[in-house]
């Protein structure tokens, strides 16, 4: 019997709002975003993609009113030329401004603040319609490169929002794992392993990230593989594992109060408009 693979996960925090993102895949060429109020922790389906969002090219606006997006479609005669950028009133996919790419170098973007934002443009895109409420920054903003794919978004987002790079090196199975750190208090530190190449299991796809807890009083190390995000959300930590998102804190003794807050897994392909 086949294994059923739950859909993948992954979240974008705006970091001046309790607004957040997720992005839900599965089956491959299925993507859903749903939108996030942390502070109620309702969840609210925004659209649906017949195609592959890149998630690590993707961000949230610090208020969370905009998604950036990288999408493929393959629809290379189409007007967006079967890949795009686009920028959208989250939790929506329908573009305010669009850029089309007809290939997956490069794409995607960050915001710098909740009206300017970086376009991810090295190999070229072609402008079809622009919010001139939001303003592009032309100049790369950032000390650090990563290459004009998915690292070179994902690793810039993550040290913008607190996470410290620790090192990269070969996980000693033909892949490259860069380790970020993000400290909980001051008994426990979230580790993240971002894993970069070939050597990925079903479900995984050529990134993908596994965590880990480790415990600097006692040197504790608890392995969270099964992990695909984390973050700190305030005092709770917050991930994703099985087609679920869940939440927990971390006290003296370990991971506490543990709790499913939604499980995407029975979620299906369906096509909804954007209320604009």
């Amino acid at each position: 019997m086949q294994r059923l693979i739950p859909p993948r996960i992954h979240v974008l925090l705006a970091r001046d709002s309790a607004a957040a993102v997720v992005i839900r895949r599965g089956p491959t060429r299925h993507t859903a975003i749903i939108g996030w109020d942390r502070k109620t922790d309702k969840f609210k389906t925004g659209q649906w993609l017949y195609g592959r969002i890149y998630e690590r090219r993707c961000d949230l606006a610090p208020d969370g009113k905009h998604l950036i997006y990288f999408a493929m479609n393959g629809r290379w005669g189409s007007s967006a030329k079967g890949s795009w950028t686009a920028i959208s009133r989250a939790p929506y996919l329908k573009a305010v401004s669009l850029f089309a790419k007809g290939d997956c170098w490069h794409g995607g973007g960050l915001f710098r603040t909740s009206t300017d934002y970086w376009l991810n443009d090295g190999h070229g895109h072609e402008l079809q319609k622009e919010d001139r409420s939001l303003r592009r920054v032309v100049e790369y903003p950032w000390h650090e490169q990563y290459g004009g794919e998915c690292l070179g978004v994902y690793y810039i987002r993550l040290q913008r929002d607190g996470w410290k790079l620790k090192y990269s090196a070969p996980d000693g199975e033909g892949d490259q794992v860069t380790v970020f750190e993000r400290r909980v208090n001051d008994h426990w530190t979230l580790r993240k392993l971002a894993h970069a190449g070939l050597a990925h299991s079903a479900g995984r796809g050529v990134y993908f990230d596994t965590h880990e807890l480790f415990n600097s009083r006692t040197g504790e190390v608890i392995s969270k593989m099964d992990w695909e995000w984390a973050e700190l959300d305030g005092a709770r930590l917050i991930w994703a594992a099985k087609g679920c998102l869940h939440s927990g804190r971390l006290d003296a003794k370990g991971l506490r109060n543990e709790k499913v807050l939604h499980d995407f897994s029975p979620m299906q392909l369906e096509k909804l408009a954007a209320p604009y």
